[in-house]
């Protein structure tokens, strides 16, 4: 089988846990050729840099989640330009975006002030990007019109644009079609109740079609519910080949060049 690329994992709390080296040999058997881990805050940047210097199959991204945006983000934020004058530059801006899943419940005027935070960083990092000429790694969760209207009046290249752990329908990839963007898919596709999530991946079509796991969350079926890894991107493939009607390695070349172009990996 051809390799396959996760195109947005997060390998920092393998690293914590003493257990990297045995993560990237274990999706090596799993057939993973490269694997993009995605900043999310500060405290990973650095360690992601280091990374894919010493693992040839390691590229890796710089943002700011809107989960880890708070008051005083903007002194993150001054720090991420710098990455793209290292010797081994992000492969891309991200993950930015909104998510309105995660703010505090039963109290309006917290939420309202946290959103309207992770509204002004998602704003400043879709500019940077758009002067960077970077690929963008788009996290929207509740909340995929702002994130649209966002990207359409920061002027960023369409093209250069995906929404990871695309979870919404038919409806919403036709928005991104429609504007030249990409939705990357993860386990969720495997679920029994993700009937819309698959009619999205469809809509898109094979051609445009990223997946990655998004570890160590959401696993794919059979594994739901346990810790995700990169290995486990070999079940999505799998599932994904027999949902498109093709081969294995039909649908692992596919998804590796749409991956390898979008993100300009070496």
């Amino acid at each position: 089988m051809a390799g396959i690329v996760d195109s947005h994992t997060h390998l920092h709390s393998f690293a914590l846990k003493g257990l990297l080296d045995q993560t990237l040999e274990a999706a090596s058997e799993a057939g993973l050729e490269r694997l993009v881990t995605v900043g999310t805050d500060t405290d990973d940047w650095d360690v992601y840099a280091e990374m894919a210097e010493k693992y040839s199959q390691v590229d890796y991204t710089v943002g700011i989640h809107p989960c880890s945006v708070e008051t005083g983000w903007d002194r993150g934020f001054e720090q991420i330009e710098a990455f793209w004058s290292r010797n081994l530059k992000p492969v891309a801006l991200g993950e930015i975006g909104l998510d309105r899943f995660h703010l505090p419940r039963g109290d309006e005027a917290a939420a309202k002030r946290i959103f309207e935070l992770q509204v002004a960083a998602c704003e400043a990092q879709l500019q940077l990007a758009k002067k960077l000429d970077c690929p963008v790694v788009i996290h929207s969760r509740g909340a995929f019109e702002e994130c649209v209207e966002l990207i359409d009046a920061s002027g960023v290249d369409w093209s250069k644009v995906v929404f990871h752990c695309f979870s919404e329908g038919p409806g919403e990839m036709k928005q991104l079609l429609d504007r030249g963007g990409f939705g990357s898919f993860t386990g969720v596709i495997t679920f029994k109740n993700a009937e819309s999530v698959r009619e999205a991946a469809k809509l898109q079509g094979l051609d445009r079609l990223m997946i990655e796991t998004d570890a160590p969350y959401l696993a794919p079926m059979p594994k739901r519910g346990k810790p995700n890894e990169p290995a486990y991107l070999a079940y999505t493939a799998a599932y994904c080949a027999e949902l498109f009607g093709v081969s294995l390695e039909a649908f692992a070349a596919k998804t590796t060049a749409t991956a390898t172009a979008f993100y300009g990996l070496r």
